[in-house]
């Protein structure tokens, strides 16, 4: 026994240097919590005071969930994964073209690479709240302004995935077909999309199941959605409504990502 654990310390070696490296991470992270929670005033101990006083307002209000309305909930359930899908939908060809104008592999014109990805820089830094609330005052409230901010968004993320993917595949076998003479349509259609279909949908999928979530959260800054009735009932303070409504987006959300890991596995 006392070999066995011998071999097992010599094949996994954990020098000193590794271990203080290690507490010197871990007391860093600590001064810069304790720095944060100083700085913003707030108090460790009142939170966790305050912990049992919310959960006891969490059993007494929102539960049981009431879904005497659940019928009146379908047209925003709808709509929300809708937005998912068209915004998804339309962000993915418009993201494919940005990606290919963003590689360095695919364009060789410096200034032009560098104004997309300028420009995909500001669309993935702002919050897709931000976009919502700055929307809904130019166009009001409506399920146009939530589909134009997660279009938005979702650009911003999908033009940098597909870019960075586009990048790590374009290669040798890229530059043998230009040398064999092919064209740029050809090169792409022949070699790029078949070696970048599988990052392409894993991306998108990926994009799908955060779009789900977000046009959830949309409706709470008047962008429709589901999130409109999460919003309009806790104002009434209907809290029982409100949980019920939770529990439809914790279920639409948790479906997706059992059908979009199902497509993955399928594809592998």
């Amino acid at each position: 026994m006392a070999e066995l654990a011998g071999k097992r310390a010599d094949t996994f070696p954990v020098s000193r240097e590794r271990v203080n490296r290690g507490l010197l991470v871990l007391l860093g992270a600590a001064v810069v919590f304790c720095g944060c929670m100083a700085y913003l005033e707030i108090s460790p101990s009142e939170a966790v005071k305050g912990f049992p006083a919310f959960v006891r307002f969490f059993v007494i209000k929102f539960l049981p969930a009431s879904f005497k309305n659940i019928r009146a909930y379908v047209p925003a359930v709808i709509d929300t994964v809708l937005f998912a899908v068209a915004a998804t939908y339309l962000s993915t060809a418009l993201s494919f073209l940005f990606g290919l104008l963003m590689s360095d592999k695919t364009n060789p014109i410096t200034p032009l690479r560098l104004l997309c990805r300028g420009i995909i820089s500001f669309l993935r830094n702002v919050p897709v709240l931000v976009w919502a609330s700055i929307l809904v005052y130019m166009f009001g409230v409506g399920e146009i302004v939530g589909l134009l901010a997660l279009i938005i968004a979702t650009l911003g993320f999908l033009s940098r995935s597909y870019a960075e993917s586009i990048s790590e595949i374009a290669g040798s076998h890229l530059e043998a077909l230009q040398t064999a003479g092919a064209s740029y349509g050809q090169v792409l259609v022949h070699g790029l999309i078949p070696e970048f279909l599988p990052s392409w949908i894993n991306w998108t999928l990926f994009s799908f199941e955060i779009n789900i979530r977000a046009s959830a959260i949309l409706g709470m800054v008047g962008a429709g959605g589901i999130g409109v009735l999460i919003q309009t009932n806790l104002k009434l303070f209907k809290y029982q409504e409100a949980c019920a409504i939770i529990l439809v987006v914790i279920i639409i959300v948790l479906l997706t990502e059992f059908m979009t890991n199902k497509i993955r596995r399928m594809i592998r």
